[in-house]
């Protein structure tokens, strides 16, 4: 059986991930910082399941517990960095830019720093972190979360060509969902707003086939390509 870690399987997509990782014969760790969540939704899975509270604000020990729950686990196949956080933030106001940073930089770091650091040593696996089409360009609503997920994809990036350099066959996925129906949507004008049922089947395809780089959902391609070469002046008045 292969076993996976999902950090931020409390909810959204991570936790949909959670269930279609499990309907398909994977055993699975469950990681984030509310473990009464992750407690419920163990009780719903058939496979193998362990849970781990980890709290990705605090980088260090969330190192460290994610390394007990790979102890406990015995050996981990597919690493799933599913856990971020942002806010609307026209204001910049300094505590909701600070938690943003905190999470979706400082500890997204953290956690890929432990998975990579036992798939080196295990010499094979795949690591998958969920970024966003809205690391394409700033965003002057969010943006903390624009550039905290331009980060995450230039990050994953960088750990990919790091294990290429070193011909390890690690794969290593970056996600970038568009509007997902989780507590991360915030705002008006949303769209294509998918369920995270989709979503999730989505990214496990993407997995399965070990893409490097994956849209979610697929027609959110379209919107990526317009974030990439629209001019500033016809993106400013959007």
């Amino acid at each position: 059986m292969k076993n996976a870690i999902i950090v931020g399987a409390s909810s959204g997509i991570g936790k949909e991930l959670a269930r279609c990782l499990a309907e398909n014969g994977y055993g699975v760790g469950l990681a984030a910082r509310r473990m009464n969540l992750l407690k419920e939704l163990s009780c719903e899975l058939s496979s193998p399941v362990w849970t781990k509270s980890v709290d990705l604000t605090d980088p260090q020990q969330a190192m460290s517990q994610l390394r007990e729950l790979i102890a406990e686990m015995g050996d981990v196949e597919l690493f799933v960095i599913s856990a971020g956080t942002g806010f609307l933030n026209s204001d910049l106001n300094w505590e909701y830019e600070r938690d943003t940073i905190a999470v979706n930089v400082s500890g997204f770091c953290a956690a890929v720093n432990v998975a990579i650091s036992y798939l080196k040593t295990r010499k094979s696996g795949h690591l998958v972190g969920i970024s966003s089409v809205a690391a394409l360009r700033g965003d002057s609503v969010a943006p903390a979360y624009s550039a905290s997920k331009a980060f995450v994809s230039n990050y994953l990036d960088g750990v990919r060509q790091m294990v290429h350099k070193r011909q390890l066959p690690i794969v290593v996925t970056d996600v970038q969902p568009g509007f997902v129906d989780t507590a991360m949507a915030k705002g008006d004008g949303q769209f294509w707003v998918a369920a995270p049922r989709k979503a999730a089947q989505q990214i496990f395809d993407a997995i399965r086939k070990r893409r490097k780089h994956v849209y979610v959902t697929k027609r959110w391609r379209i919107i990526a390509w317009f974030l990439r070469f629209a001019p500033d002046w016809l993106y400013y008045r959007l």
